[in-house]
């Protein structure tokens, strides 16, 4: 790196030497050059969104490492409205492809937060997107060698868990105690949630069907790493693990959640002690289980054979309980009036369980090509609807669209109209894309500010990379690519959404993990939830427009918490694309 006397003498003689615009010395960080602040691949799309500044024309890409300008160009003079009114432009730099850490400088304002271009530069991202699970591990004291500075004792061993009053049985009675260890804490809390533990789940095993040989070899320095599994099975099964414990034996009935009767206080896992519970089975939570299970049983068929017969008979058990039961949906409410201890901790209710029904048959079906699943699919509304936790159907499409090579008996046309859809769905996702000020899908329209927006990104980004490897139409990858973009810091905050990656990230999310230890930065690879115009906790926003409702607060449950199903999509597309561009 060269020193600031030679940056100086270097800029000066730009200034004389050229007819470009002059550059100022030392030019401050300038928050109005919004860009992805990890950067970008050699022959990908390069944009940044420039706000305000009317009067400048030109800017200057400067090669940190060579401390020389390396790409001039001029600011688009088309001026597109953001939604709190700002000015935006656009300046594209496409051209330059050789890798290098950059910033981009507007003449005579200032510099972007630096980025990076490379053949691999979303690839640490990647691995902490997936460890931000192994951070998130409950029932095991996590060591220095694989956590670092976030080692912490054990919590939660979860061996002496109650039953609910709420979720007796013939052979549990209320007060009864069962072991239901490990899991993965959910959310900013530590409570641990069948629903959200399902689309959680299947989304990190799609990951891996879908991009399996970029998974061999990616090790994320997890306890497991080494042995023959790769990583992201061995962390996915951590939470497997907790998963077919809440299972009752018995009937095939899953209880909703494991959870205390309220939310522990901002403490460090070892020291929130309070009575944990199964509670309630739900229909809902069942069929998830089950879409989990039969998934998980093909995914790991190789490499845990026993597991995996396991996994598919409590998969078959799951089913045939929500067949007999197909209305038993969790309604907290209702169920706190008629049992004590009331909980209170998040419900993860639904109107209905038609969604997990059609994710449970789908994925039964792809692993076991029994008719009688497919049976309950013939009649399915197949219209795209974007995968959340309370909107699954479509976790059961993609698969059956990965696997339909492999399927003879899946109807052509049927497998014809779902793939219509798909690529509808997603054609309209980028459209409007390259006029909307940000240049992203994902602020095309102002409803997909909802809360966990930035799993909303992310989701969107998933579904452009489905429509990408069906039609090979690169218009998709480049639409998920500025959803990525979006996320990384070309929106309306300048925020990277992901702790510890990029230059402006969040610092203080709402996470017990990261709360309880103020002392150390928070724990990376965490997407939190992003631009929430709900601002449903109270806390003082500096905007109420939908794309600027952020804050960078702990208090700010509803737009700055961490939680599982938000981290997977993410995990998902950073490593998607990674595995595509390599």
């Amino acid at each position: 790196m060269k020193s600031k006397h030679v940056l100086f003498l270097s800029l000066l003689l730009f200034q004389l030497g050229c007819k470009s615009p002059t550059i100022d010395l030392y030019l401050p960080i300038d928050e109005s050059i919004r860009l992805n602040q990890i950067g970008f691949y050699p022959d990908q799309q390069k944009i940044a969104v420039v706000l305000g500044n009317d009067g400048v024309e030109d800017f200057v890409i400067w090669d940190e490492e060579k401390g020389d300008i390396v790409y001039e160009g001029k600011i688009a003079k088309e001026v597109t409205k953001t939604l709190s009114g700002y000015d935006s432009r656009i300046a594209n730099f496409t051209q330059l492809s050789q890798t290098g850490n950059y910033v981009f400088v507007l003449a005579g304002v200032g510099k972007s937060y630096p980025f990076r271009i490379d053949s691999h530069v979303n690839q640490e991202l990647g691995k902490a997107g997936i460890k931000a699970f192994y951070y998130q591990r409950a029932g095991v004291a996590l060591d220095k060698t694989h956590a670092g500075i976030w080692a912490r004792p054990l919590g939660h061993p979860d061996d002496q868990v109650m039953v609910h009053p709420s979720a007796v049985s013939p052979t549990r009675k209320a007060g009864d105690l069962i072991s239901s260890p490990r899991g993965w804490y959910d959310a900013g809390d530590y409570n641990k949630y069948i629903v959200n533990s399902g689309i959680t789940v299947g989304t990190l095993l799609s990951l891996y069907e879908d991009y399996s040989s970029y998974f061999q070899e990616l090790e994320l320095n997890i306890p497991e790493s080494g042995d023959q599994i790769p990583d992201l099975l061995d962390e996915i099964r951590w939470n497997l693990d907790w998963m077919i414990t809440m299972q009752d034996p018995k009937d095939g009935g899953v209880y909703h959640k494991l959870t205390t009767a309220k939310f522990e206080g901002m403490v460090e896992p070892h020291l929130a002690v309070s009575q944990r519970y199964v509670v309630a089975k739900s229909t809902t939570a069942t069929l998830d289980f089950a879409a989990v299970m039969a998934q998980a049983s093909r995914v790991y068929k190789a490499y845990f054979p026993e597991e995996s017969v396991t996994y598919l008979k409590a998969a078959e058990k799951a089913w045939n309980w929500a067949k007999n039961n197909p209305d038993m949906l969790y309604k907290q409410n209702e169920m706190n009036k008629q049992f004590d201890p009331d909980v209170v901790t998040g419900a993860y209710g639904d109107s209905g369980a038609e969604d997990e029904r059609v994710w449970a048959a789908s994925e039964l079906f792809v692993t076991t090509h029994n008719l009688t699943y497919w049976e309950e699919l013939v009649e399915a509304d197949q219209s795209f609807k974007l995968p959340s936790w309370n909107q699954v159907s479509w976790l059961g499409y993609y698969s059956l669209l990965r696997h339909q090579d492999s399927i003879s008996l899946l109807p052509q046309e049927w497998m014809a109209t779902l793939k219509i859809n798909l690529l509808s769905a997603a054609r309209a996702q980028i459209e409007g894309a390259g006029s909307a000020a940000f240049r992203s899908p994902m602020t095309t329209n102002v409803r997909n500010f909802i809360w966990g927006s930035n799993a909303m990104a992310s989701n969107q980004g998933i579904l452009l990379l489905y429509a990408y490897t069906q039609s090979n139409e690169q218009v998709f990858l480049e639409g998920a690519l500025d959803n990525l973009d979006y996320i990384l810091g070309r929106n309306a905050t300048g925020y990277s959404y992901v702790t510890g990656f990029g230059s402006k990230t969040p610092k203080h999310p709402h996470h017990r993990l990261a709360e309880s230890r103020t002392d150390l930065p928070p724990l990376p690879g965490f997407i939190v939830g992003g631009p929430n115009p709900g601002q449903q906790d109270g806390c003082t926003y500096a905007s109420s427009f939908a794309d600027e409702s952020y804050i960078d607060e702990t208090c700010s449950f509803a737009s700055n918490e961490i939680a599982i199903n938000w981290n997977a999509p993410f995990a998902y597309l950073v490593n998607a694309v990674e595995a595509i561009r390599n």
